[in-house]
């Protein structure tokens, strides 16, 4: 079963390991070496470094309550060589949080992944989450393999100083959107910053273009060969390369990192970005006044919808020595006292029934998780190892719609074999 496993991860390209984005030293094999007199290490691997510091009190508070039991946390960044070099060994950690996307499906289908279903683990997550991590798995492994446990929102962030200076409200078609980037351009303000250098950027853009524009069901469609980027995407990959002309200075030089610094201290009316930016963005200035709001990427206000997708999902490896120790550490995680404290400091949504997120800077996007107005992110339903960031980052720079979304295509493709 093992040789099984590791030949099945083994075909998980480099790709698809950028995603997880981090891995540590410390793994199943290495737990069992290393396990101490008053009790068990667990490693647990996240792939955010944006929720290190939240993690981390977690732990500490997991650890006074579960004596002889210790969470070693690892999220070091550029780890994807390392992890590849894990997996391929079937060197893999205890406990994951891990994004809802591709790779999460990969390692399901993999084994690699506890089965949870039996379990209390699922009890309180709602169903729309539930349901979007099936679907990341598919039908072909039956089955519960992570918690869905913080989801997130794909939108726009809004300097609210400038907005008002301009004499603008919220725009809630793509029609509004452009006079209010007119706008702002004729006033001298940057309509809308870019970080493009670092390329995993762009796709909040596309996302949220995507998951309004293409077809909801894309990707089962793509798979059964019964659609195209070429024929599902035009409007798509239009809008985009009109919104980048509204970005000022070198928007190919400038980093997620350096961009939220500058955000921050008010360079950019708006910001296409996720609500993970706006902790990172308060560390740099506490007293920044930002709002948020969907992407608006229609011009028929009631057809657009909110992107939002499961951040971090929960889940428990297969080979593991310490299954009930994992589980009690998820429980912890899942408890209510936890998760709010987990989506108020990360500025997150919770999976969780009853763990609701009151922040008056998602006031603009509340109605749409009231309503279910929403659609999951395009990409997560991608095949790991096709490197759209990539491929939307060229067309960005050579501008070539036709070239771009025949490329789209034909990596897909080549992921799947076809």
């Amino acid at each position: 079963m093992m040789k099984t496993k590791k030949l099945l991860l083994t075909t998980i390209s480099i790709s698809s390991l950028l995603l997880l984005a981090a891995c540590g030293n410390g793994s199943s094999s290495d737990t069992a070496e290393g396990k101490e007199d008053d009790g068990v290490t667990l490693e647990l691997f996240s792939n955010k470094g944006e929720n290190i510091d939240t993690l981390e009190s977690v732990i500490a508070k997991f650890e006074v309550e579960n004596p002889g039991v210790n969470i070693e946390l690892q999220s070091p960044p550029e780890a994807e060589t390392v992890l590849k070099t894990r997996l391929t060994k079937n060197d893999v950690p205890d406990i994951m949080a891990i994004g809802g996307n591709a790779t999460f499906g990969e390692l399901a289908r993999a084994g690699v992944l506890v089965d949870i279903s039996e379990t209390n683990l699922l009890q309180k997550v709602q169903p729309a989450y539930l349901d979007m991590s099936k679907k990341l798995v598919g039908t072909e492994v039956e089955g519960n393999f992570g918690v869905p446990y913080a989801t997130n929102a794909n939108g726009v962030l809004i300097n609210q100083d400038i907005l008002d200076e301009l004499g603008l409200g919220v725009p809630k078609t793509y029609a509004e959107f452009i006079a209010a980037l007119e706008i702002a351009k004729e006033q001298g303000e940057v309509p809308i910053l870019f970080t493009l250098k670092d390329a995993w950027t762009a796709m909040p853009i596309w996302n949220g273009l995507g998951g309004n524009l293409a077809p909801e069901n894309f990707a089962e469609l793509k798979t059964a060969d019964d659609t195209s980027f070429v024929e599902g995407y035009d409007e798509v990959a239009t809008k985009i390369a009109e919104l980048v002309k509204y970005g000022e200075g070198d928007i190919f030089g400038l980093g997620y990192d350096d961009g939220n610094k500058q955000f921050a201290n008010g360079e950019g009316l708006f910001y296409i970005q996720g609500n993970w930016a706006i902790p990172e963005i308060l560390k740099n200035n506490p007293d920044a006044n930002i709002n948020f709001m969907a992407l608006p990427s229609s011009d028929d206000q009631a057809e657009n919808k909110l992107v939002s997708g499961i951040d971090v999902m929960l889940a428990i490896s297969e080979q593991s020595e310490y299954k009930e120790e994992a589980k009690k550490f998820v429980e912890f995680m899942i408890s209510e006292e936890i998760s709010n404290q987990y989506i108020d400091e990360q500025k997150a949504f919770s999976a969780i029934q009853g763990v609701l997120q009151e922040d008056p800077t998602f006031a603009n996007i509340k109605v749409f998780f009231e309503e279910g107005n929403i659609d999951s992110f395009p990409d997560h339903f991608y095949p790991a190892g096709m490197g759209a960031e990539n491929i939307v980052q060229g067309y960005l720079i050579d501008g070539d719609k036709d070239v771009f979304l025949k490329m789209m295509d034909s990596e897909w493709d080549k992921v799947v074999n076809r």
